[in-house]
C-alpha cells in the first residue's frame, strides 16, 4: 500500500503525524483523535483508515500499525528530499 491510494481526508492524519515527528525529533506512533479543543480527525478518514488495516483506535488516540508507520517514515522522508532539492 501507499500513500497515493488514500484518500485527501485519509493523508491529513499522516500530515498531522508527520508535523508532530517533525516538531518533536520523535518517532511518532499514534496520535490523538479528538484533542478537547476542538481539533479532530475526520470519521470517514479514520473508518477508511481502519478498514485497510493501517491503524487502530484506541478510545482517543489513533494508533498506527507498522504498515501506517512506514507510509509515515517515507512521506516525511519525500518531504526532506523535495526540499533539499534530491
Amino acid at each position: 500500500m501507499t500513500a497515493q491510494n488514500l484518500s485527501d481526508k485519509a493523508l491529513a492524519v499522516f500530515a498531522f503525524a508527520a508535523y508532530h515527528q517533525l516538531e518533536s525529533g520523535q518517532r511518532v506512533s499514534k496520535v490523538v483523535r479528538r484533542d478537547g479543543a476542538g481539533h479532530k480527525a475526520d470519521d470517514d478518514a479514520v473508518q477508511e483508515l481502519e478498514s485497510r488495516g493501517l491503524i487502530r483506535v484506541e478510545g482517543d488516540d489513533i494508533a498506527f500499525t507498522p504498515e501506517a508507520e512506514r507510509i509515515l517514515g517515507e512521506a516525511i522522508d519525500g518531504m526532506r528530499q523535495k526540499v533539499s532539492g534530491g
